[in-house]
């Protein structure tokens, strides 16, 4: 169950009610506003209103796509990752109860270099799991039905934005249906492909990798033991997520396998015994036999990072602002730091009675998210490249150096940190706490 209260904190100010939360457009214009405009209402998006509902700020989330044609009930394959950090923030804002049992925790991950020896094994001392692995038709369901049960959001969905203008004192958002929603801010997420954030004349650094990641999930015969698997190869890494066991007692894993772009229609084309075949030779009997139990999807991977996170009147976030290569399982998780980071800035700013589009308070935001964002979409770039050059000796060393890392205990833990999202400034939510 659901409990959001717009009382969560005395402020200097009043903080402006949305409208009740709305699954579906009705083509009548209804102006409103709120303290903060969302433009995106994807994974992020909705994570982020949820969090500014639980500290008592209103929010208008709006997304050209319709929320029910994204809760199929069957799993399509996708999975995410979510690091230990932002699982915290998720229980905080009031998740963990209908999310809980769906999830798989990591409690370890172990890194090889195409399966020869000098492997890193991570795993961590106590009883936390570095994180907790969920289908991703769970974590839109556990969203939706928080959104809905929020009347501190406004959900337009499907809806059109027809016109965005940023005054010096307000946001006013124009939907085809005429309606106009105002809010002192706007948080972008809407994707890598943002249509606000290039209209805002945000430039984007950008290259693609040439590869193609194919993602699906299949039952194996051994179980994995909660341990997720990533082994490099020339062509690309191959990452095997642990889920939860299927009805029936099978166990099962997500998978997302990196290969050339020129290869990756060739792959997809197989039939399962071809298919299987593939998988079996990554994994090296690590799992043992393997059958498919989910479509397999295909997509172009690429770097991109916005030069600034924040122009008048508006911050970007998740994808908006970067987006990195899947190899360490990060691109979410960045996404969800940043969410945590400015609700904590906001939340600051209402508590001090300014206004929530300040340039100081992006400004904040700004500093706080910009070096994390950048190390760690580098770190994923520069692992990228490393792992990719092909030859004995290049194995040999990157193996050497793998097994450096494994016996020295300080830096193996700064890498567990990293990956549990732990690291650096943390904001409060990323610990577990309200703000």
């Amino acid at each position: 169950m659901f409990h959001f209260t717009r009382n969560h904190f005395r402020t200097t100010r009043m903080s402006t009610r949305a409208t009740p939360s709305s699954t579906q457009s009705t083509g009548q214009p209804r102006d409103a506003s709120a303290d903060v405009l969302i433009s995106g209402g994807g994974l992020v998006g909705q994570v982020l209103a949820l969090a500014l509902a639980r500290h008592g700020l209103s929010s208008i989330m709006v997304d050209p796509a319709d929320p029910i044609a994204s809760l199929a009930p069957h799993f399509d394959g996708r999975a995410s990752a979510i690091a230990s950090a932002p699982w915290k923030m998720l229980q905080a804002i009031g998740l963990g109860d209908a999310l809980r049992a769906h999830g798989c925790p990591i409690e370890r991950i172990w890194v090889s270099d195409g399966l020869q020896p000098g492997e890193i094994d991570f795993a961590p001392p106590g009883d936390e799991p570095l994180g907790v692995m969920f289908e991703n038709r769970q974590l839109r369901r556990a969203l939706a039905d928080g959104v809905a049960a929020c009347d501190a959001i406004d959900l337009r969905a499907p809806a059109r934005t027809q016109n965005i203008e940023r005054a010096p004192n307000r946001v006013t958002l124009t939907l085809a249906d005429g309606s106009r929603l105002s809010a002192p801010l706007i948080a972008v997420c809407e994707g890598r492909g943002s249509a606000t954030r290039d209209a805002a004349g945000i430039p984007l650094a950008r290259w693609s990798y040439h590869h193609g990641a194919m993602i699906g999930a299949f039952a194996h015969a051994e179980p994995h033991e909660n341990v997720a698997y990533e082994i490099f190869y020339p062509s690309g890494p191959f990452a095997i997520l642990p889920l939860n066991d299927l009805p029936d007692g099978r166990h099962r894993s997500a998978f997302v396998w990196s290969v050339q772009e020129a290869d990756a229609p060739a792959y997809m084309r197989l039939g399962p015994r071809g298919y299987r075949a593939e998988l079996l030779r990554l994994m090296g009997g690590i799992l043992g036999e393997v059958e498919e139990i989910a479509p397999r999807a295909l997509f172009p991977l690429s770097f991109q990072r916005a030069t600034q996170i924040t122009a008048d009147r508006m911050a970007l976030v998740g994808d908006s602002a970067h987006a990195i290569h899947p190899i360490a399982g990060q691109g979410f998780n960045l996404g969800l730091r940043d969410v945590a980071a400015l609700v904590e800035i906001l939340v600051d700013g209402a508590r001090l009675g300014m206004d929530l589009g300040d340039a100081q308070l992006l400004e904040r935001y700004s500093r706080w998210r910009g070096l994390d964002n950048l190390s760690v979409a580098a770190a994923t770039d520069i692992l990228t490249r490393l792992f990719g050059v092909p030859g004995k000796g290049a194995s040999l060393l990157r193996r050497a150096g793998m097994a450096g890392v494994q016996k020295l205990h300080p830096l193996k833990g700064f890498f567990m940190d990293e990956a549990r999202g732990e690291g650096g400034d943390l904001p409060k939510l990323l610990a577990g706490a309200l703000v």
